[in-house]
């Protein structure tokens, strides 16, 4: 399964499974966004429904196929069931298609549907709460630097202490746009601009993607966060606004479209001379 399928009608069932597994992923990820805001455990116990605490049996606990058969309802209490659920379900399963397609399934699709399943968590997670779990930014962190030397194409090269140190250079380079766009903010508007959650993301982000790809994002980002960052400010006279989602979303369009983004761009040439001049860049 490290290529693709082999034959043209083996192609829907191939993408049909891999929807699958990206929407059972899914369905543990809406785990992990509701239990670990709580500091919960997300492994024990097992799925219940949170209105009446009653175990949920497996039939009930299937991928998006539960929440049409049981028509958004609990089969014990009756409380309604959120359409969070098959959305993130539904969306993993498409970006796992997606990362498969783009990537095939091994090494690097195995990576990136981790890279974007943590992504997924701590956009849910960061909109309800504002808040990004140090376990999924510094922890993910962590893994991109030991992936790095074990999966040297995430860096585009064969060599793991050259991937190690493009893993180490984007994670810098991550952290120190946000923190010190941050660190501008809070001195013009003397409050809080940025988030160290924020800022850890994007290390993390620097760190499996590349100085490259991150510093698009940092540009895509808020070109993402205007429009709903208005709707806020006129409609709740509020200037702040989760930024993760918005990172996570950019960091998604880079994973699949950045370099022909940073080509079409006109500004090929410039990152050119700059991997010349420092040769970890990627």
């Amino acid at each position: 399964m490290d290529g693709g399928p082999n034959g043209s009608n083996d192609i829907f069932l191939y993408y049909l499974a891999w929807f699958a597994i990206g929407a059972c992923i899914g369905s543990f990820l809406n785990v992990c966004i509701y239990r670990m805001p709580k500091d919960r455990s997300i492994v024990w116990p097992g799925s219940h429904c949170p209105g009446c605490e009653h175990p949920i049996a497996w039939y009930d606990n299937l991928p998006i196929l539960s929440f049409i058969c049981l028509r958004r309802r609990c089969r014990h209490c009756r409380a309604a069931i959120s359409w969070r659920y098959p959305l993130v379900e539904a969306l993993t399963g498409a970006l796992t298609v997606a990362i498969a397609a783009r990537f095939g399934a091994w090494p690097l699709g195995v990576v990136y549907i981790a890279f974007v399943a943590v992504l997924i968590v701590i956009s849910f997670i960061d909109y309800d709460t504002k808040l990004i779990p140090n376990i999924l930014s510094v922890g993910g962190l962590v893994a991109s630097l030991i992936l790095s030397p074990l999966v040297p194409a995430l860096h585009g090269t064969t060599d793991g202490v050259l991937a190690f140190g493009r893993a180490a250079l984007g994670a810098m380079v991550g952290c120190s746009l946000l923190y010190l766009t941050g660190s501008i903010g809070e001195l013009i508007f003397r409050k809080e601009a940025m988030g160290l959650g924020d800022v850890d993301l994007l290390a993390m982000a620097g760190a499996f993607l590349g100085w490259k790809l991150v510093l698009l994002t940092f540009f895509l980002a808020p070109l993402l966060a205007v429009v709903p960052g208005v709707v806020v400010l006129m409609t709740k006279r509020s200037h702040e606004i989760p930024y993760g989602p918005f990172l996570s979303i950019g960091l998604i369009v880079s994973l699949f479209f950045g370099q022909q983004i940073i080509h079409a761009s006109g500004i090929e040439e410039t990152i050119r001379l700059l991997s010349d001049a420092y040769g970890w860049a990627r």
